[in-house]
């Protein structure tokens, strides 16, 4: 029982720190960037949720499936630390593929002994390609930061 509670924990923290870097492990379509506003920075990723590893998924509740995306968002801001200090956000997003259609972008936070990150899972067809808006507003009254990505999404 200690041994599978020290696991999860070791879980929690490496799913942490992947989205809070948004270097999750990723397929080759996954397009991670970066944005600086002043004394903050916006970490955002989307990619195909089959490329999580199992027990990082169920740690989340998040399906695996070369039909889900997932969108991960992180806000750092600068601080005495190499990394940055991860802050909580009002965090809103939308996405639209080349035809003009939306859609559903909900947004969860995740909580994870001092990492905080958000992130979204969203139904994906094959080739298409996705244009996401997200909107932050860090809770310490700064902002809000829009950042865009253009994702394509592989299915097959």
């Amino acid at each position: 029982m200690l041994v599978m509670k020290r696991v999860k924990q070791r879980v929690k923290q490496i799913i942490g720190c992947l989205f809070l870097t948004c270097a999750a492990v990723t397929g080759a379509n996954a397009t991670p960037a970066a944005e600086s506003f002043g004394d903050y920075t916006i970490h955002i990723n989307a990619f195909s949720s089959d490329t999580l590893q199992p027990n990082m998924a169920k740690a989340y509740n998040i399906i695996r499936s070369k039909n889900r995306g997932l969108l991960t968002i992180s806000v750092v801001k600068k601080s005495n630390s190499s990394n940055g200090m991860p802050i909580k956000a009002r965090v809103n997003a939308k996405a639209t593929n080349l035809t003009g259609q939306l859609k559903n972008i909900e947004i969860r936070e995740i909580n994870d002994g001092g990492a905080v990150y958000y992130i979204s899972e969203f139904n994906i067809a094959d080739k298409e390609i996705l244009d996401f808006t997200i909107n932050v507003k860090p809770t310490d009254n700064n902002g809000p930061y829009t950042v865009t990505l253009r994702q394509q999404f592989f299915t097959q």
